[in-house]
């Protein structure tokens, strides 16, 4: 897992955020008892299912040390736990397991899946979100520049080509378990200031790169990227940019 940073994460909180609420209106689930947001983050998300079920027990899980504690801080009443989610199970099956914008971080889907789906109670709900937009220049850039002669011996091969799986894959994988919902939806996302797109990519997918670089390295490849980005993204007329992202809805009620 790379570094995290909740203050750059959350400079896009409202975009980051959407999401989850989308994500969210599709569980139909009354009064859960117990509820699990997989990869909580910074607890935006996890504010969220809060607001939706204030009478659960709400479990936030993370192996990101600097997201724990700034969930802590946003929810002082809830309960996060730093972990990998591999390694953690629930004391008794609960009935929501939310994941936003986490498990493209986490490799082995086909081992991932069941495991959260064993977690839940009967009539129970997995709910997961993920960015599916790997295949646009915001990404693709990304690997090419990390890929090229100046980078490769430092950090060609950190970027993943496509951690995402396409939306017939998780079908097949996920269909056997019971009635699966699976949907795709593009924002046109409005950023302001200045570099946003590089801004954006520094929070999440940027970070396995600048972790394994120095300062001045990193600094390097930032401002060469951002050259890049800035001509694939170009700013409009009144000094917003356009950047379109696409997401992946996946919501498993098992038999």
């Amino acid at each position: 897992m790379p570094t995290w940073h909740p203050a750059q994460y959350l400079r896009f909180g409202d975009h980051r955020t959407r999401p989850a609420r989308d994500l969210l209106a599709a569980i139909g689930v009354d009064g859960p008892r117990t509820v699990v947001d997989v990869g909580c983050g910074p607890g935006n998300s996890t504010a969220l299912l809060a607001e939706r079920w204030p009478g659960a027990d709400l479990v936030g899980l993370d192996s990101s040390a600097a997201m724990i504690e700034q969930a802590r801080r946003a929810l002082p009443d809830g309960r996060f736990i730093e972990v990998d989610l591999r390694e953690w199970r629930p004391d008794a099956a609960v009935d929501v397991v939310f994941s936003n914008a986490t498990l493209q971080w986490v490799e082995d889907h086909a081992a991932v899946f069941p495991l959260l789906l064993g977690w839940l109670a009967p009539g129970g709900t997995l709910a997961v979100q993920m960015p599916a937009n790997f295949d646009q220049p915001s990404h693709v850039l990304m690997r090419e520049l990390a890929a090229s002669p100046r980078w490769k011996d430092e950090v060609g091969g950190v970027l993943r080509e496509s951690p995402v799986a396409a939306p017939q894959e998780y079908w097949q994988m996920l269909a056997p378990y019971g009635e699966v919902d699976i949907w795709t939806t593009e924002y046109l996302q409005v950023l302001e200031g200045e570099d946003p797109v590089t801004e954006w990519v520094r929070g999440t997918g940027l970070r396995p790169v600048l972790d394994r670089l120095d300062e001045d390295a990193a600094a390097a490849f930032v401002a060469e990227y951002s050259q890049m980005v800035n001509r694939a993204y170009p700013r409009q007329d009144d000094g917003s940019t356009l950047f379109p992202f696409r997401r992946l809805f996946i919501v498993v009620r098992p038999a």
